[in-house]
C-alpha cells in the first residue's frame, strides 16, 4: 500500500437535526493536528441496531453542550490522507466527560438509526391490490431514512392490501416475513435484501495488496437461519479477516477474498471497526460468509 495510506485521518460531525452543530478532524497548515479520537464501531446483519463507542479528548465546552442535546446526531468518517469514508451514522445515547491526566476525555455511545427505530409509529391503510415494494418505500419515508434493495429481492403483490398501525420496525418485520426478505439499518440507511445475498453486486477486492492483514481464520458462525423465517438456528462456515481500516466496506457488502489459503466470494456478516488517530489500531475485523 502507498505511504499516504498510512496517514490516519477522520472527520466527525455532530448536532441535532435542523440545528447548529460542530465538526472536528480538519487539519491545515496552521493547525496540522486533529483532536485525539478513539472509536469502536460494531455492525451486523441483525435487525438490532448497530452500536459504537467514541472517545474524544479536549472538546470545547460549547461542543460538549451540543453532544448533550436530545438525540444529537453523529456522522464519523475515517480513513487516510487521500480518502475517508463514512463508518458511523447514528444518535448519541449517552455522553460523559472525565479527566484523563491533564486532558479531558469525553466518551459517547451511539446507536445507528436510534430515532427512526424508537420513535417512528405509522398508520398505513392501503386497500385493493398493492405491491409490497410500495409499502416498503412508504415505511422508509415515514422513518425518514433512504432505502436500498438487493438485486434478488422479489416483492409480492398483496391481494387484499396492507393495513398496519404501530411501530415501523414491527411493520418491516411483518412485511419481510411475507416476502421472505431480511432488513437492517446500516449507517442510517434501510437495507432490504434477499437472504444470503449481498446488498450490491459490486465486489471489493480484499488481498494483501489492498490491506488484508494476517491469515484469514476459519470460523463457525451460529446464527438465525438466513434461509427461512422459522427462527431455526444454523451453523455456517466462514472466515474472520483483519484489514487496514476501509470504511467503504460495510455489512452485507460483497467481498472477493484473495489470500494464499482462501479465495472466493463472500458477504460481510459482521464488522468491527477500531481506530485511534494517534496510537494503536486503525483496522477492521470482519466475519465473512460464502455467497451461495
Amino acid at each position: 500500500m502507498a505511504q499516504e495510506n498510512f496517514i490516519r485521518r477522520y472527520l466527525m460531525k455532530a448536532g441535532k437535526m435542523g440545528h447548529n452543530g460542530f465538526q472536528i478532524g480538519q487539519t491545515s497548515t496552521e493547525n496540522p493536528h486533529a483532536l485525539h479520537i478513539s472509536f469502536s464501531v460494531e455492525k451486523s446483519t441483525s435487525e438490532t441496531a448497530n452500536t459504537a463507542k467514541v472517545q474524544i479528548w479536549n472538546l470545547s465546552p460549547a461542543n460538549l453542550n451540543i453532544l448533550d442535546t436530545k438525540d444529537c446526531a453523529i456522522e464519523l468518517q475515517a480513513g487516510y490522507a487521500n480518502h475517508i469514508a463514512l463508518i458511523l451514522a447514528g444518535n448519541v445515547v449517552t455522553s460523559s466527560t472525565e479527566m484523563d491526566g491533564a486532558d479531558r476525555m469525553t466518551e459517547i455511545e451511539v446507536v445507528d438509526g436510534r430515532v427512526a427505530l424508537r420513535d417512528t409509529y405509522i398508520s398505513i391503510s392501503r386497500s385493493g391490490k398493492v405491491n409490497s415494494k410500495e409499502v416498503f418505500d412508504q415505511i422508509a419515508g415515514e422513518m425518514g431514512v433512504s432505502v436500498v434493495y438487493s438485486k434478488g429481492c422479489k416483492f409480492k403483490t398483496l391481494p387484499h392490501g396492507f393495513s398496519y398501525v404501530g411501530a415501523a420496525k414491527t411493520a418491516l418485520k411483518k412485511l419481510c416475513k411475507t416476502c421472505g426478505l431480511k432488513w437492517s439499518i446500516q449507517n442510517s440507511v434501510l437495507q432490504i435484501r434477499k437472504p444470503n445475498e449481498a446488498i450490491t453486486t459490486r465486489a471489493y477486492l480484499l488481498s494483501p495488496d489492498t490491506g488484508l492483514l494476517e491469515v484469514p481464520k476459519r470460523i463457525t458462525i451460529s446464527s438465525e437461519s438466513d434461509d427461512s423465517s422459522n427462527g431455526k438456528s444454523n451453523s455456517q462456515i466462514g472466515y474472520e479477516v483483519k484489514y487496514f481500516l476501509n470504511g467503504a466496506i460495510g455489512v452485507n457488502d460483497y467481498i472477493r477474498l484473495e489470500s494464499d489459503k482462501v479465495r472466493g466470494y463472500f458477504r460481510v456478516y459482521k464488522l468491527t471497526i477500531d481506530g485511534d488517530n494517534l496510537e494503536g489500531d486503525w483496522i477492521c475485523t470482519a466475519q465473512l460468509l460464502e455467497v451461495k
